[in-house]
This record gives C-alpha cells, structure tokens and sequence, in this order.
C-alpha cells in the first residue's frame, strides 16, 4: 500500500476471494484449464481485445500480465475503483518495470464513461470500443455494466457463485497467480493456430456447464477433507 499500487479495500477484497482456494485444492482444475484455453483462444480472435488491470493484479502477477499484453498484442488498461492522487503512475511504473508497451488508461482527456456504472471504473479508455475484456478480480458491478455494453467478458475469480463469475461469458475458477502463467503457454501455443481452429475451441464451451462441474469439484472436495482431514490426529 505504501507505494500505493494497492488500496486497503482492495486487499480485503482479495483476502476474502483467496479463501476459496482452500476449497478447490489449491490448484488449478481441469475446468480452470478447459477455460484458460477458451479465453486465450477467445482473446487471439477478437478484433479488439484488452486486459483490465486492477492495483491487486498490478502488484500480484505484473511480469505474465505484461508477457501476455506483448506476446498477443494487447493492451493492458488500468482501471481503479479506489482513485488516489499518484496511484495511477504507480501502477503504470510496475507494468513498465515488468516489460508492457502498450499501456491505457492513464490520460483522462482519452477517458469516456461506460454507461450502467456510478463508480469510478465507468471511466475508461480502450474498453469503450474493445468487444472483449480479460477482467481479473473484477467486482460484479462493472462486470454487468461490461455485459449490458454488449462486451465478451472473462473472467478470472475464485468465487464460482460471484455475480462476476455468473455475468461473465468465460470464468475461470483459480487464483490469478496460477492462471496468469498458463495463459501465457497456451497463447505460445494457440498464436499457431488457424482461426477455424480457435473457434473450434470456442464453440464447444458452456459457462453454466464449466461453473456446475466447478462447484461439483468443491463439493467433492470438502465431501472428501470431511473423511480425511483428521487423520492428521491418528
């Protein structure tokens, strides 16, 4: 906080996500990684793609974030709901010791308003014209006012049942600082790809489908830890 990348709301909105990485294992699922391909294959077929970063994902997962910003040409946006004079810079100064070049939202005079928000995070710039957002640790507001603006959204939050996770089109159910890094494989590996392929990919998804067998594998889980967890006592 002291160098003001993160705000404190933010880290207790974080620490509140993180505690349902206990109940998926810690690890990163095979419906997670079903749906990181999806959204990179998503991602590498949009016209106008961009990645909504956050203080939390700034400071969490900068260097893969900036990696796939330049590896697939897309713009990374800063996009704050707690504003604080120099916090911008901050963030701007992380992603550019982490390698971005192509960096928005800093300039307010390029700045439109996203319309069914009242927050701070209706002003944006990429985002007004971009059809699909990459939005890690995204409150569930913006996420419906991305939707009802006619955007692709994807998701990145532990949460299965968070208003962001139900609204977006891909969730991906695991903690950024796992699914950052396979982002960045996959989309090595799907820049090869023809775009028939990609929609491929694509065609054969289903969020609800994805969300339902993601809370089947929490409740198999805690099923499973109910058996097995005190065995630690023997």
């Amino acid at each position: 906080m002291k160098n003001l990348v993160v705000a404190e709301a933010g880290l207790i909105a974080h620490g509140r996500g993180e505690c349902f990485d206990y109940i998926i294992g810690e690890k990163t699922s095979p419906m997670a990684r079903s749906a990181i391909k999806v959204a990179v294959a998503a991602l590498i077929i949009a016209e106008k793609p961009v990645i909504s970063v956050n203080g939390n994902v700034a400071a969490l997962v900068p260097e893969e974030l900036s990696e796939l910003s330049n590896l697939l040409d897309i713009p990374l946006e800063i996009n704050l709901f707690y504003h604080q004079k120099g916090r911008i810079d901050a963030i701007k100064k992380v992603l550019e010791s982490a390698g971005a070049r192509d960096i928005r939202g800093i300039d307010e005079k390029k700045q439109k308003v996203l319309d069914n928000l009242e927050s701070n995070r209706r002003k944006v710039e990429y985002i007004a014209e971009a059809d699909v957002v990459l939005v890690p640790l995204e409150d569930g507001d913006r996420t419906e006012a991305l939707k009802r603006n006619n955007k692709k959204v994807i998701a990145i939050d532990l949460n299965p049942l968070s208003r962001t996770a139900l609204w977006a089109d891909i969730t991906i159910v695991d903690n950024v600082v796992r699914v950052l890094p396979i982002m960045v494989e996959i989309a090595k590996e799907f820049k090869n790809l023809s775009e028939i392929e990609l929609k491929d990919i694509l065609s054969k998804f289903d969020n609800k489908i994805n969300i339902k067998n993601t809370l089947d594998l929490i409740v198999n889980y805690i099923e499973k830890q109910k058996e097995e967890a005190f065995k630690i006592l023997e």
